[in-house]
This record gives C-alpha cells, sequence and structure tokens, in this order.
C-alpha cells in the first residue's frame, strides 16, 4: 500500500482554515487567462517597436542628407573640401577656359581693327581691290586672337595658380554667406539687422598706413563711418538665417532622433536580436533606396544643363563632386548595416550561424591548445577570460562602435579598418582563453571545450 501523503503545514501566523483550495478547472483557466494577457503584451510591444521602427527608416535618408547639408553650408572647411578638386578637373579647367576665352575675344573689336586696316592701306596709296579685301581679314583675325587667348587663358588655368585661387576664392566666399547667415560679427562681410555690409577696416588701415608713409599725414583722419560699405538691404535675411538656425537644428538633432527611435525599437521589442536585425536590413534598404535616389536626381540634372551652358563632362564632375561626400556617407551606412545584420543573424539559432560559430570555436580552442603544448598558458587569467567571454565580448565591440562614432566622417575603408581590428582582437581573445585550461599531458589535449 503506497503512503499517503501528508498535510501542508498550515502558513506560519495564519489559520490553516483561511487557505482558499483552487480546483484543476480554475488553475487551468487562470493559466489561459496569464497566456492571453502575455500574448496581448507582446502584441503591443511589437506594435510600439514597428511603429518606432517605421519613423526610424524614414528618418534615415532625410537625417543623412540634412547632416550633409548642414556640414556643406555651415562648415566652410568642408566646404572647401568638397569643392577643391573642381579647380584641378580637366572638365570644368576647359569649361573655364572656354568661357574666359570667349568673354576676352567678344571684347577685342576685330571689325574695328580691319577698318583700320583698311583705312590705313588707302592712305598708303594701295589698290583698292586690296583695300576691299582687308576686310576678309576679320574671320582669320578673330580665329588668330582666339587661339592666342586661349593658350594664354589654358596655361594660367591649368596650373597651380589657379587651384589656390579657387580655393582662396570659394573659402572667402563660403565664409561670407556663413558669417551673413549667422549674424556672425567676424569677417569683412557679415550682417547688421536687414543689412549686408562690407567691413573695409583692413583695407582703410592698410591704405591709411601707406598714405602716412608716403607722406600724406592727414590721412590717418579718415574717419570711422567710412569703413563699412552697405551691399544691399533686404526682408528676406532675416527669413534666410532663420532658415539657416532651422537647418542647424535639424542637421544636429535628425541623426540624433532617429538613431534613438532605432534603438528604442530595438529595445522594446520581445525579441531585441531579431528587431536588431530588421531594423539593420532596413536602414541597409533605405540607405541602398537614397543611393538610387542619387543616380535618378544625376540623370535629370545632366539631362536639364543645356550643353551651350555647360559641356556634359563638365557638369558631371560638378555634380559628382559635389554630392560624393553624401555618396560615401550612405555607403558607409550600407556597410554598417550589413554588417550589424550579419553579426545579429550569426549571434542567432539558425544552422548557418550555429556552424560558423562552432568552426570558430573549434579553430581559436586548437590554437589555444597549440599554445599550451609550446608551454605558452595563460593560467587563471585565460580561465577569467574564458568565463567572461560574452562580457569581453560586448566590450570589444562597443569599442569598434565608439571609435566609428568618434571618427570624423567615416568612410567605408574606416569601417572595414575597424572590423578587422575588432574581429583580430575578439580572435585573439578567444585563443588566449582556449590557452587557459590545464596543460596536456602524454600528448593528449586538455579541455577541448571553450
Amino acid at each position: 500500500m503506497a503512503p499517503t501523503q501528508p498535510p501542508a503545514p498550515a502558513p506560519s501566523g495564519g489559520d490553516a482554515g483561511s487557505r482558499i483550495g483552487v480546483t484543476a478547472e480554475e488553475h487551468a483557466e487562470y493559466r489561459r487567462l496569464r497566456r492571453a494577457a502575455d500574448m496581448r503584451h507582446r502584441k503591443a510591444r511589437y506594435v510600439g517597436a514597428s511603429v518606432l521602427l517605421l519613423v526610424a527608416l524614414l528618418l534615415s535618408p532625410l537625417a543623412v542628407v540634412a547632416t550633409w547639408v548642414h556640414d556643406e553650408v555651415a562648415d566652410t572647411d568642408r566646404y572647401v573640401r568638397t569643392v577643391a578638386p573642381l579647380g584641378a578637373d580637366p572638365a570644368v579647367q576647359s569649361a573655364v577656359t572656354d568661357r574666359l576665352t570667349n568673354r576676352v575675344v567678344a571684347n577685342v573689336d576685330v571689325e574695328a581693327v580691319t577698318r583700320w586696316l583698311g583705312e590705313a592701306l588707302a592712305d598708303a596709296g594701295a589698290p583698292p581691290a586690296v583695300v576691299d579685301r582687308s576686310e576678309a581679314l576679320a574671320g582669320p583675325l578673330r580665329a588668330a586672337v582666339t587661339n592666342v587667348v586661349h593658350r594664354v587663358v589654358n596655361r594660367v588655368v591649368t596650373s597651380d595658380v589657379f587651384e589656390d585661387a579657387w580655393v582662396a576664392a570659394n573659402r572667402r566666399a563660403h565664409t561670407a554667406v556663413v558669417n551673413v547667415l549667422t549674424g556672425s560679427r567676424s569677417g569683412a562681410v557679415r550682417a547688421e539687422q536687414d543689412k549686408v555690409v562690407l567691413d573695409l577696416g583692413t583695407v582703410v588701415d592698410e591704405v591709411k598706413k601707406r598714405l602716412v608713409d608716403a607722406g600724406f599725414e592727414k590721412a590717418s583722419a579718415i574717419p570711422g563711418p567710412d569703413r563699412q560699405i552697405t551691399l544691399f538691404e533686404s526682408d528676406e535675411l532675416s527669413k534666410a538665417q532663420a532658415g539657416m538656425r532651422l537647418l542647424d537644428i535639424v542637421g544636429t538633432w535628425l541623426p540624433a532622433l532617429t538613431v534613438v527611435l532605432a534603438a528604442l525599437a530595438v529595445w522594446t521589442a520581445p525579441a531585441h536580436r531579431v528587431m536588431l536585425l530588421v531594423t539593420a536590413v532596413g536602414i541597409a534598404v533605405m540607405m541602398a533606396l537614397l543611393l538610387v535616389t542619387l543616380a535618378v536626381v544625376r540623370r535629370v540634372y545632366l539631362d536639364a544643363v543645356p550643353a551651350a551652358t555647360l559641356p556634359a563632362d563638365a557638369a558631371t564632375a560638378i555634380y559628382d563632386t559635389l554630392v560624393r561626400f553624401l555618396r560615401d556617407s550612405t555607403r558607409t551606412l550600407l556597410v554598417v548595416a550589413v554588417i550589424t545584420a550579419l553579426a545579429a543573424y550569426l549571434y542567432g539559432p539558425g544552422t548557418v550561424a550555429r556552424g560558423v560559430r562552432g568552426l570558430a570555436g573549434r579553430g581559436t580552442t586548437v590554437a589555444g591548445h597549440g599554445l599550451r603544448r609550446v608551454g605558452l598558458r595563460t593560467g587563471a587569467a585565460g580561465q577569467w577570460l574564458d568565463a567572461h567571454r560574452s562580457w569581453t565580448t560586448g566590450i570589444v565591440i562597443a569599442g569598434g562602435v565608439l571609435a566609428l562614432v568618434l571618427w570624423n566622417y567615416p568612410t567605408v575603408a574606416a569601417v572595414a579598418l575597424v572590423l578587422g581590428l575588432v574581429l583580430l582582437v575578439l580572435v585573439v581573445l578567444a585563443v588566449l582563453a582556449a590557452a587557459g585550461g590545464p596543460a596536456a599531458r602524454d600528448g593528449q589535449p586538455g579541455r577541448t571545450g571553450p
């Protein structure tokens, strides 16, 4: 006969008769309601994460473009680095040479020269036939002048002098525009209320000094009000400055908001790894669409520029140069998103992921055992690394992410470099952890697992 189950003791401080019994049907109903509540909670989390992810994906291309525009408009050094290659581009140099040559030749009155030549021949007693034919020299003379001017202009434009002048002119112009849009009080060109003024203080001081040195001592009495010239006055200036302030806010905070929304989507979702994978794939798709959009805009721009206004090769060089940093940033984010998606997948339960992790683990274990066989054992340090492998892996990955965040305008090459260093450090740590086990004996390896 089976022994009887003793009754459960009454809870201390309470009355045994106060306990409420639960039937099997009631317990099953409780479990059903609990599962339903958990399901509703998970669905709510999925809905919230999906909404956050959708907003983040829609904002991601806008954030990239806003950051690029802000950097080009507000950062003079960035703008100069953008346009500097145009000064050395052969297509742009050819277009500039042709444009300057045409302007110079247009100011040469070839017809007046031929008329003067005809009059001179007539005064010298030349035959009328010769005088009349002198007018036919207009075409060859214009061609000769054009060739000479073109050679001179091309020699200047293709020299280092033009490149230096191109950079200096763009720097001065951009600095002046930034001073006007930001209301800065520094620089020669600046905004004062609704007026844009040119401060000639430096020029006036230099002129006064040279006049005084030349003996004109009264030149030092040039009054202060004469140091400024109002370039133009417009009610639209305040609107332009307001637009600049808005661009400054959007270019700074929109990327941060996009990152925060994506992080919240991953954190809110019940399956963090899956949502990280979905987020990375979504960002990669959005960056690919942005690259396609840039290609379409390029085609539309080139079709819209008349050949008489700008040659096709020069227009292509200008567009590609101006948007190259935007393309680089988009490609960098695309590569980072793909790497993040691969990492999220490899940490999952998939067959391929388990196979890759197993292969990597066996490789580092064999390398660690090889170190132990030659007497290079890491001992307690290796055992600590083995016991805290998840922590060390997270720290190394976080260090790589921090390096990319702190990198000034990272490129695809920078991402590849950081990724290679992170993988190298992880492999080294895994080998050191595998080398921390007991020493091998009788030619047999020690512990075969990590």
